[in-house]
C-alpha cells in the first residue's frame, strides 16, 4: 500500500491544508505537526459547555466534540478546507476520528441512526456538498452504525451564524427544520453530527422537531467546539 502510496505522491503530491507541507507516506490528509496541535476537549469543559449550551432545554442528552476551535488556528484552517475547497475527504477521515473517539468514551449512548445537520438547498447547491454528511460518513464506519441525510431537511434559507450572537442566532434558527419522514425516528436514539457547536442553536432547534416526531435520546457531535 506504501509503494503504490508513494507513486500517486510522486505523480501528484499530498499536501497538508493548514500548513501546505508536503504530506509524508505514514500521513493521512493533515501533516503530524498540524495535527498535533489540535487541542482536545477535555472532561471539564465538556461538562460546562453542556450546561450552558443544552442542559437548560432538555433536548440534547449529551454532546461530545472532538477538538477546541480557535480562530486562525490550524484546525479552523483544516475546517475551512473542507467546507471552501471541497475537500471532503479530510470530513471522512475526521468523522472516523470522532466517531473512534466516542467509542472509548460514549459507548452507552446506543444510537440507532446518524444524522447530518442539512444545508440548505439552495447552500448546498452553491457548496456543492454537505460537508456534515462526510464527517457523517466517516463516523458511520468507524461506530457501524447507519447514516441518512434523507430524514431532517432544513426548509428555510436561514443567514450565516458567524456574526450573530447567542440570541441572534437561536432566532435565526427558529423553525428552520423539518422532518421527512416521522416513522423512520420514532423511539430511536439519534446522534445529529455537525461540524462547529458555537451556541448550540442549530443542534437544540434540530433536535426539537426530532423531539416533536416522537425520537428518543438525541445527542450530539461534532469535530470542534467554539466557547
Amino acid at each position: 500500500m506504501k509503494a503504490l502510496t508513494a507513486i500517486f505522491d510522486f505523480i501528484l503530491p499530498r499536501f497538508c491544508p493548514s500548513c501546505k507541507t508536503k504530506l509524508t507516506l505514514d500521513e493521512h490528509f493533515i501533516c503530524e505537526s498540524c495535527r498535533e496541535s489540535f487541542i482536545n476537549v477535555d472532561e471539564k469543559l465538556l461538562r460546562k459547555e453542556y450546561e450552558k449550551k443544552f442542559s437548560e432545554s432538555g433536548i440534547i442528552s449529551d454532546f461530545y466534540p472532538l477538538f477546541v476551535f480557535q480562530k486562525d488556528s490550524n484546525l479552523q484552517n483544516v475546517i475551512h478546507a473542507i467546507k471552501y475547497q471541497k475537500r471532503f475527504l479530510i470530513a471522512v477521515e475526521l468523522g472516523r476520528m470522532l466517531g473512534n473517539a466516542m467509542l472509548q468514551k460514549n459507548g452507552d449512548w446506543q444510537i440507532d441512526l446518524i444524522l447530518p445537520v442539512p444545508l440548505h438547498s439552495l447552500k448546498k447547491a452553491e457548496r456543492g456538498f454537505n460537508q456534515s454528511f462526510y464527517l457523517a460518513k466517516g463516523m458511520s464506519k468507524a461506530l457501524n452504525i447507519p447514516v441518512s441525510q434523507s430524514i431532517l431537511k432544513r426548509k428555510r434559507y436561514t443567514e450565516s451564524q458567524t456574526q450573530k450572537n447567542l440570541v441572534e442566532r437561536t432566532e435565526n434558527m427558529l423553525e428552520a427544520f423539518q422532518i421527512k419522514n416521522e416513522k423512520k425516528v420514532k423511539g430511536k436514539n439519534i446522534l445529529l453530527i455537525d461540524d462547529v457547536i458555537t451556541t448550540g442553536a442549530t443542534i437544540r432547534e434540530c433536535g426539537k422537531i426530532l423531539q416533536a416526531s416522537g425520537a428518543g435520546n438525541i445527542y450530539a457531535a461534532s469535530i470542534a467546539l467554539a466557547e
